[in-house]
């Protein structure tokens, strides 16, 4: 749409923080008040929307998507929206490995067994690997206690973390990123490492790059909104 405003600016409240408009407060998609949590989101939400041009395009507004989200969809459902996350625990990326190349087991051991070895530790849990791709059950307490891992987490907080376990297929990383046991560029290319793989066997084909660019975005994105809450 066309940019309807000039004027951006954050209003500190008893309830959050707001976002005005040519002093008008912004809402969600949902006409829900858009109050952020932290002065540090509101400000970048803000940022978001001062460096709109001529029109605003919301595919530039990853901060700003996420905060609706937050508010529009998990809030009203949060236990089940944890619930959704959790269950990413019984498949875990991180759990499935190749069954060759050497070179490519070894490389999935090397990025993935300290990320497995963290979760180990932080909830006391222990996985079952599997070579290949068939579905094998994860221990019914490694479940229990990711679960509730999750579960414990405000409506923002899951809204960052849904894309981390999304775009990565693993809720390990997702939670080891977001509690500051790995950095962004540990994760991501422990999330996209048989992309990297393949590219390097076969050649890098456009399409797929492109898309491997725009997830790592997303990816960045969710990282940074959780760092503001």
């Amino acid at each position: 749409m066309k940019r309807f405003y000039q004027a951006v600016a954050v209003r500190a409240g008893p309830e959050g923080h707001e976002i005005l408009l040519d002093g008008r407060p912004v809402r969600t998609p949902a006409r829900e008040p858009l109050l952020l949590p932290t002065a540090a989101l509101a400000e970048a939400v803000a940022a978001e929307w001062e460096g709109q041009g001529d029109r605003v395009d919301p595919r530039t507004m990853p901060l700003t998507g996420l905060a609706n989200a937050a508010i529009d969809r998990v809030a009203k459902e949060r236990m089940a929206f944890a619930d959704g996350l959790a269950r990413y625990g019984e498949s875990d990326l991180l759990c499935y490995r190749a069954d060759g190349p050497d070179s490519l087991a070894a490389r999935q051991e090397g990025a993935w067994a300290p990320l497995l070895d963290w979760a180990r530790r932080r909830f006391d849990v222990d996985f079952t690997l599997v070579c290949g791709v068939m579905h094998s059950a994860q221990p019914a307490g490694t479940v229990e206690r990711l679960g509730a891992a999750v579960g414990s987490r405000s409506a923002f907080e899951l809204a960052g973390l849904s894309p981390l376990v999304t775009i990565s297929g693993s809720l390990v990383i997702a939670l080891a990123l977001a509690e500051g046991a790995v950095d962004l560029d540990t994760a991501w290319t422990a999330a996209s490492l048989d992309e990297a793989w393949q590219a390097e066997q076969w050649g890098a084909d456009a399409e797929a790059q492109a898309a491997l660019e725009a997830r790592r975005r997303d990816f960045e994105a969710a990282h940074r909104f959780l760092s503001l809450l």
